[in-house]
């Protein structure tokens, strides 16, 4: 198993789950459109995970794929519980992220002449919005309850990501649970990967 993508990206969800689960697996930490990563996927995003000759993309379907493939930190297929998680899981991507990603492009993924810096005090609103609301979600120590699930490693990716952008502090709950997360053991081991 190998994991492609610089830590410093959306990759390091992936490395923190992969660590969490214990994994033997080889990191190429290349940044987007490196020629490992171009050979792997087209599109030069990262990460990719390369699995008994096939390619995962995306970090939301790798995480996803590992903890069905491991029966941890996920919901059964099928189950209602599933379809919370996969629920909260669209929320954070499509709100949390969503904002942040907005935010990032219009600050310096696209050309200058493309970006509207407008946009990003709208992000940064939105973000604020999403994360009181995510208040509500939490059950319990992580978003699903008692143990940590796919919806954790990207929502913690992302408290991490906004703090690095500038964006609006989460409320006490929230940065308690942000904390509480970063604590862990994996997530140590896969913030002190080159």
């Amino acid at each position: 198993m190998k994991l492609i993508g610089s830590k410093k990206s959306r990759a390091f969800r992936t490395l923190w789950m992969l660590e969490e689960l214990g994994l033997e697996y080889d990191h190429d930490p290349s940044p987007p459109h490196a020629p490992s990563v171009l050979e792997v996927n087209p599109s030069g995003k990262i990460p990719a995970l390369v699995v008994e000759g096939s390619v995962v993309t995306d970090s939301t379907a790798i995480l996803t794929y590992l903890a069905d493939a491991q029966g941890l930190f996920t919901q059964p297929a099928g189950s209602i519980g599933r379809a919370r998680q996969d629920a909260v899981t669209g929320t954070i991507l499509d709100e949390v992220e969503g904002a942040l990603w907005t935010a990032s492009k219009h600050s310096y993924v696209l050309p200058k002449d493309k970006c509207a810096s407008e946009v990003v005090e709208t992000a940064k609103w939105e973000f604020a919005r999403s994360i009181a609301r995510m208040e509500d979600v939490l059950d319990g120590p992580f978003l699903m309850g008692e143990e940590i699930s796919v919806p954790d490693f990207i929502f913690v990716h992302c408290l991490g990501w906004a703090k690095l952008a500038g964006f609006p502090e989460p409320g006490e709950k929230v940065d308690a649970y942000f904390h509480h997360a970063r604590a862990r053991d994996g997530y140590k081991r896969a913030a002190a990967l080159p």
